[in-house]
């Protein structure tokens, strides 16, 4: 299997750099081609903007990122870095995404990163998104680093369900593009536990990467199940974990009940 590892985080040493580390180990241990995009050391250009269309743009009065995107990648006339990590996805059956969250996001490199890669023409278009995605048949995972505990991302705590907080990346960016994206792995607040429990992270992620052909992706309703309006048919129950229907007499106490919580043991083994 062909592997793209996504690493932004600006220390090499650090733990999220330290599972990254691991990630190309036992990867490249069971055979897979393992590259990884290093966007700190690389310099990645998180900006999005002109510089990213060479050769005759599509309008050259006035700047529309869309019709540009759509038009470079026609034309093959992307910058030359862009192109490169076109390249890397295009290739890749599996996209992993090693980044610390900041901001209850990643860190604005990672998503400059897809701001210029995931271009339109590349990783979607008119009529291919989701479950039609031009990446349908690649899969994606995150790994994260947190600065404070796992009961902070419980459905109670102060920051949020993790499911939810994640649910812009996993649902609109991944599965947006046609992934399969599975449950993330999360070491939570690493600088502050001890070093037992730090290396009980890493061998827990070793152990995670070994079965990754056997991890159920989380669930993204298929275009089929919405109506005109882009909203779920009266029929059709949520069973994301984070959607709801009030039509179908859903509540989203009742979905949450009933699929957050699913979602969410799917991934707790991997958590301790």
């Amino acid at each position: 299997m062909k592997i793209l590892i996504v690493f932004a985080h600006p220390e090499p040493t650090s733990f999220n750099g330290a599972l990254k580390d691991v990630a190309v180990h036992t990867l490249q241990q069971l055979g897979h081609d393992v590259v990884v995009s290093d966007l700190y050391r690389m310099g990645w250009n998180a900006s999005l903007g002109p510089g990213d269309f060479e050769g005759e743009r599509a309008d050259p009065k006035y700047l529309d990122l869309s019709r540009e995107q759509e038009h470079a990648f026609a034309t093959g006339s992307h910058s030359v870095d862009v192109k490169a990590e076109q390249a890397k996805v295009a290739a890749a059956d599996l996209v992993l995404f090693h980044f610390p969250i900041w901001w209850f996001s990643m860190p604005a490199i990672l998503k400059g990163w897809v701001d210029r890669v995931f271009s339109r023409g590349f990783a979607y278009s008119a009529g291919r998104k989701y479950d039609s995605g031009h990446f349908k048949g690649k899969r994606a995972m995150l790994c994260i680093t947190t600065g404070t505990g796992s009961t902070t991302y419980e459905p109670n705590g102060v920051d949020g369900d993790l499911h939810h907080v994640l649910w812009p990346i996993h649902n609109g960016i991944l599965a947006y593009a046609g992934f399969a994206t599975l449950p993330p792995f999360a070491a939570w607040m690493p600088a502050r536990v001890s070093a037992e429990e730090r290396r009980a992270y890493l061998a827990a992620y070793a152990e995670r990467l070994k079965v990754l052909d056997r991890i159920e992706p989380l669930y993204f309703h298929p275009r089929g199940d919405y109506d005109d309006t882009q909203r779920l048919k009266p029929d059709v129950v949520a069973r994301s974990g984070v959607q709801w229907n009030p039509r179908a007499a859903q509540s989203f106490e009742q979905s949450a009940r009933r699929f957050a919580e699913r979602a969410t043991e799917q991934d707790t083994p991997f958590h301790t």
